[in-house]
């Protein structure tokens, strides 16, 4: 049986690993896109391929009177927070804060790397920012009443009414 001798082996790992490297260049395949790839496997993939302003926009949440597509796509910008009283428009319909986030998920996802961004609302005492829209009670308020059958149904309820008015 013949033996490889080391600096051979090392020379065919070498050209193995650059043939992958431009195989995956030509293809455009990007392991952090697989749904089919481990986490573990994409987010590495992921982060080499990230520069550093990309990760430091990343790990920043801008508030949403800050927000634009513009400054998504410019800064990497990784998340936008609706603090307080942060609204798109006095009196914003439910349509208005839709096309307000994808306006600013689309400025996230035309970056080179297309990472959505997160977006978070503060509104912990129920979400009245939104005209028109049900204001549910603190799960505090709910909690301290210990009737947990009843907020079933009471949820239950709701979900049904509000279903019947999204479909009108």
């Amino acid at each position: 049986m013949a033996r490889i001798s080391t600096p051979f082996l090392g020379f065919l790992i070498l050209v193995l690993c650059c043939y992958a490297s431009n195989m995956a260049k030509v293809t455009g395949y990007t392991a952090y896109t697989d749904p089919n790839q481990p986490i573990r496997i994409r987010i590495r993939d992921l982060m080499m391929r990230m520069t550093l302003q990309e990760k430091i926009g990343q790990m920043v949440q801008i508030e949403r009177a800050n927000a634009s597509a513009e400054i998504m796509n410019k800064f990497f910008i990784g998340s936008v927070l609706s603090g307080g009283g942060s609204v798109p428009a006095p009196m914003a319909t439910a349509q208005q804060w839709i096309d307000a986030v994808n306006d600013f998920q689309k400025g996230a996802m035309s970056t080179r790397l297309a990472i959505p961004m997160i977006y978070g609302i503060d509104a912990v005492h129920g979400h009245n920012n939104a005209y028109n829209a049900t204001i549910f009670p603190h799960n505090v308020g709910l909690g301290v009443t210990r009737q947990v059958h009843d907020q079933h149904d009471f949820f239950g309820l709701v979900f049904f009414t509000e279903s019947i008015f999204a479909r009108s």
